[in-house]
């Protein structure tokens, strides 16, 4: 059996003494495509932060690949995509390429030249997300969907085991939501990659995932989609805090 690429074990955390995540046991199993939902202030991106190894819990223990240590060596391991398609600078003077090289830096170092295996690497990670044309246009001109998939690329470049996304998707209209879903299905089934998904798209994530946790302070699902798309709206509204109708995504 593999071990988990991450483990959290009896986590919690404050700010300023308001307690945001209390006793959080969960793992990511290798492998595994797992949707973290619940509402916002419910502690998700905390809890990303601290797998990020960006916070150390103020009780509870972190492992990551096993390690229960300062996982810092191992953050070429992971890869981070976030709300890049809602907030980036349309006007930043950058290709394609150059953006994707960026995600090499940790690996060697800041002023450092690019030799043929380092550029050899950059064009297959864009070629993966399928943009390969794109590889020096100047990222401003890509629609947000397009973006994210150089983000992912950008993510891919030092062949992370896991590939953390909060919430991507914002930002980035309905058909190109669909096609971002369809390539983290392909990195996770043909890849193998692992996949830790923050979103408040529940609808089209159940599709996708084979995971799911639902986080509002505490734990309040672990489970198969199957078993999420079963839960009521009582149940849902329990665990949000506050009433939720359930729409249907069937189209």
């Amino acid at each position: 059996m593999t071990e988990p690429v991450v483990s959290m074990k009896k986590i919690s955390y404050s700010y300023e003494n308001k307690k945001v995540l209390d006793n959080i046991n969960f793992e990511v199993p290798q492998g595994s495509f797992m949707g973290l939902v619940g509402p916002n202030g419910g502690g998700k991106t905390t809890l990303i932060k601290l797998i990020l190894g960006l916070m150390k819990p103020h009780e509870g223990s972190v492992y990551i690949f096993n390690d229960p240590k300062d996982h810092r060596k191992d953050k070429n391991k992971i890869g981070f995509v976030s709300q890049k398609a809602n907030t980036f600078n349309k006007g930043f003077p950058a290709t394609v390429f150059e953006v994707v090289s960026s995600g090499l830096t940790a690996k060697i170092g800041y002023f450092k030249f690019l030799n043929k295996t380092h550029k050899a690497k950059i064009l297959e990670a864009i070629d993966q997300v399928g943009m390969l044309e794109y590889a020096y246009e100047n990222i401003g001109n890509l629609s947000g969907g397009q973006q994210q998939r150089i983000f992912i690329a950008r993510a891919l470049v030092n062949d992370p085991e896991l590939i953390i996304l909060d919430e991507p998707t914002v930002g980035v209209d309905y058909e190109n939501v669909k096609r971002f879903y369809e390539l983290l299905h392909q990195l996770h089934k043909e890849q193998n990659k692992t996949l830790l998904l923050v979103t408040h798209d529940t609808g089209t994530m159940t599709e996708y995932a084979t995971d799911i946790v639902c986080l509002n302070k505490t734990l309040h699902f672990h489970g198969k989609p199957e078993e999420y798309t079963s839960l009521t709206e009582k149940d849902l509204s329990q665990f949000y805090g506050h009433p939720v109708n359930i729409v249907s995504h069937n189209h």
